[in-house]
């Protein structure tokens, strides 16, 4: 068989195709539970990594090894979003070109790696290290997953689907919670212990990951642009059989089809110019809502302990009971605001959730800046907020991830993903570590407006610009660069 082509070119074969009408057509079945399953547990234990590591922060600052200040602990939040930044770029850039089910196990084996590895941290340098090693895992998880949601889950279910796995991080981050609060309690683990045991304990819990990965399949949508559209065909055909042999009927009617011409994958000289030419105003308004919703959340997430033990004097080892409802939280928002984005509408239910957000971390930020709260009350103020906040949060990745070709999607979520927390998520949990270190609450809440009207802006962007992408098949909503009619 000849080669094909490094992009596509009028002499090239084509093969047409109804495999993305019929992805689209099937009803909600077993098949699609066992991919949320597969990809939420990764997302739960990315919620248990990063929130024993929000929890740690003073025992990281009591341990006899490490004895970090505030700033170092707000260095080390930003160390790990760098490695996320680094490895979405790198990880996204080889799922559009090797498949989304290859980059999975890499990504995965990095993580795993990395994170056992932070366990033997002996100074900050070497942590620095190994927390940027694990957010590179984590980063390339972010795009392989995101990718996969979208290709395999029909139009109609997409974004209620993809907010709930987005948002299933937040599982994890109350397991972490729980978690926490034995591990660091200085009764049952010496102080430089209890911190080293919960990162072994996050890899130990990954390995069980491999095990849900074979459950998922190669997307059939990424193999049929690819040439492979025998192997596609197979894939749909299984998935077929199964809702066929559970009683399910399919309409024997013709479904649409659409004329492609394979590649072996895309130049980055098409990406760019699918990016910044094509769909430019796509580009701005998911920059937008990236960068804002990083910054809001690693700002506010990352030094959050800090908050709890230095303006409220509650120990490091009790952090944990008030990580647990702000997760709760956080998981309750996607599950039952995730449903309106695919009724009530994508430009809607984004404006809403990000103005919302906005507006209430103003009114908390100022209550807290004039000492009214308990740290309780704090607390249920946050768990408002990040009701809200997380929808918000969980369709920036919805909407960056659906809203371009096919060919580049992996890439455009890394490139996305990159800029906007490289932007929001480093200078933010940077930012928050010296206004914290300041002693003074107003000059938190002045962090905390700056988080607030960077949401304000994105709500704005979001209700005049984003696309109404609710309910339709991707291939309309961005026509694949391979298309030929």
């Amino acid at each position: 068989m000849a080669a094909l082509p490094d992009v596509s070119s009028p002499d090239s074969a084509f093969i047409e195709t109804d495999i993305p009408a019929r992805l689209d057509r099937l009803p909600w079945g077993r098949f699609h539970s066992l991919v949320v399953a597969a990809l939420g547990i990764t997302w739960i234990l990315d919620g248990l990594e990063v929130t024993l590591a929000g929890s740690i922060s003073g025992a990281l600052k009591e341990s006899p090894v490490l004895r970090f200040s505030n700033a170092d602990v707000g260095l080390a939040a930003g160390a790990y979003v760098a490695g996320a930044v680094c490895g979405a770029l790198l990880f996204g850039w080889l799922a559009d070109r090797l498949g989304r089910k290859k980059l999975f196990f890499i990504t995965l084996a990095v993580y795993l790696v990395a994170t056992a590895l932070t366990a033997t941290a002996w100074n900050l340098w070497s942590f620095l290290l190994f927390r940027f090693l694990t957010g590179a895992g984590i980063g390339g998880e972010y795009t392989a997953i995101n990718s996969t949601i979208q290709e395999l889950i029909p139009a109609r279910y997409r974004g209620w689907t993809d907010l709930v796995i987005n948002g299933s991080f937040w599982v994890g981050a109350a397991i972490g919670a729980v978690a926490s609060i034995i591990l660091l309690d200085p009764a049952v683990f010496a102080p430089d212990h209890g911190w080293r045991l919960a990162f072994l304990i996050g890899a130990a819990l990954g390995l069980v990951i491999f095990v849900m990965r074979f459950w998922i399949p190669e997307s059939p949508r990424w193999l049929m642009t690819h040439g492979r559209a025998d192997e596609a065909e197979k894939i749909l055909a299984n998935i077929d059989a199964g809702f066929v042999a559970r009683g399910h009927v399919f309409d024997t009617a013709a479904v649409a089809r659409i004329r492609l011409r394979p590649r072996r994958f895309t130049s980055l000289a098409e990406v760019a110019q699918t990016l910044f030419r094509t769909h430019t105003q796509r580009t701005l308004v998911g920059l937008t809502l990236m960068a804002s919703q990083a910054f809001f959340y690693n700002a506010i997430f990352f030094t959050y302990a800090l908050v709890l033990t230095d303006f409220y004097s509650i120990p490091s080892a009790s952090v944990g009971w008030y990580i647990l409802p702000f997760a709760v939280g956080n998981f309750l928002g996607p599950v039952f605001l995730g449903r309106l984005f695919d009724t009530l509408g994508r430009r809607t239910m984004i404006a809403a959730t990000y103005a919302l957000s906005g507006v209430l971390l103003v009114v908390t930020g100022y209550l807290f800046a004039l000492g009214v709260l308990t740290a309780t009350q704090q607390t249920a103020a946050w768990m408002v907020i990040f009701f809200f906040a997380s929808a918000a949060a969980s369709s920036a990745y919805l909407t960056v991830s659906e809203t371009f070709p096919l060919e580049v999607r992996a890439l455009a979520i890394a490139f996305f993903y990159a800029i906007g927390t490289g932007l929001g998520g480093i200078a933010g949990p940077v930012l928050f570590g010296a206004l914290i270190d300041t002693g003074s609450r107003w000059s938190v809440f002045g962090g905390y407006v700056l988080g607030a009207v960077l949401m304000l802006i994105a709500a704005f962007v979001a209700g005049r610009y984003a696309v109404a992408a609710e309910r339709k098949p991707l291939e309309s909503v961005a026509r694949p660069l391979a298309a030929l009619d």
